[in-house]
C-alpha cells in the first residue's frame, strides 16, 4: 500500500522559503564573522596618507636598510642591516606581531638588541604571522615595514 504523494502549492512554498532561509542564514553568519574579525583601518584618511607616500618611500629607501625575520626555539629575531650588511641600531624601534585575519593574537614582544638583531622570547604558534615594524633612523627618517613570517610546526 503506497500512498501517492501530491506536490501542492504549500509544499513548493515551504521548499522555497527553506532554501532561501538557509542562504540568508549563511550570509548573515559570514557577514557577522567578517565584521567581528576585521582588524581595523591601516590609516585614518587614505587620501592624506597618499599625498606624502612617495616622499616617505624615497626617504626610507635612501636609508638602504633591509630586514630579515626568523623564529627558532621560541626566539623571534628581526635583523636590520644597512647596504654593507652591517647591523643597524635605530634611534627608535617598535614592532607588533599578529595574524592577518584577527587582532586576537596581536602583541608587542619585548625586543632587545643583542648586537646583531632585535630578539624577543615569543613562542609563536605555527602558521603565518605579520610583523609591523617601525624604526626611526638617527636623522629622524621613519622606516616602516610589514613583514611576513611563516612558523613551522
Amino acid at each position: 500500500m503506497t500512498k501517492d504523494f501530491k506536490l501542492t502549492g504549500w509544499h513548493v512554498l515551504a521548499i522555497f522559503v527553506g532554501a532561501f532561509g538557509v542562504i540568508i542564514a549563511v550570509n548573515l553568519a559570514l557577514a557577522f564573522n567578517a565584521v567581528n574579525t576585521f582588524p581595523g583601518l591601516q590609516v585614518k584618511n587614505s587620501y592624506v596618507a597618499s599625498q606624502t607616500f612617495d616622499d616617505r618611500r624615497a626617504a626610507q629607501e635612501a636609508l638602504g636598510w633591509t630586514v630579515e625575520t626568523s623564529h627558532e626555539d621560541g626566539l623571534l629575531a628581526l635583523a636590520i642591516t644597512d647596504e654593507k650588511g652591517y647591523p643597524v641600531r635605530p634611534a627608535g624601534f617598535s614592532a607588533k606581531v599578529g595574524r592577518t585575519t584577527t587582532v586576537r593574537d596581536d602583541r608587542e614582544p619585548a625586543f632587545r638588541f643583542d648586537g646583531r638583531a632585535y630578539v624577543a622570547e615569543d613562542a609563536l604558534a605555527p602558521g603565518y604571522w605579520n610583523i609591523w615594524l617601525t624604526a626611526e633612523a638617527h636623522d629622524g627618517t621613519l622606516f616602516e615595514q610589514r613583514l611576513e613570517l611563516y612558523v613551522k610546526e
